[in-house]
């Protein structure tokens, strides 16, 4: 089972946990297997064509998934997934 580290924005879905375990082999599978378990995660973190929305950062042990294997990227049991909404500002 990953870790999955929710950002604060998205608790209300996680019942207030900041951290969550999910099973999945690899990243798209752990974010499928958390909008099953918390509903309302997949409407936030993937568009309509069910990619991951240009808005949300994932990490995977502090590593951005854009530079591993994208939404394919492994993950075991002592993964952390940490999911980052982008912030923008001026």
């Amino acid at each position: 089972m990953a870790t999955v580290r929710i950002p604060t924005q998205l608790r209300e879905l996680s019942g207030g946990a900041g951290e969550v375990t999910i099973d999945g082999g690899t990243v798209q599978a752990v974010l499928e297997a958390l909008e099953v378990a918390h509903p309302g995660f997949g409407e936030r973190l993937f568009d309509g064509d069910g990619k991951l929305r240009r808005f949300v950062n994932v990490f995977v042990d502090d590593e951005d998934i854009r530079f591993l294997g994208g939404v394919d990227t492994e993950v075991t049991e002592r993964t952390v997934v940490s999911i980052v909404p982008a912030v923008a500002g001026g």
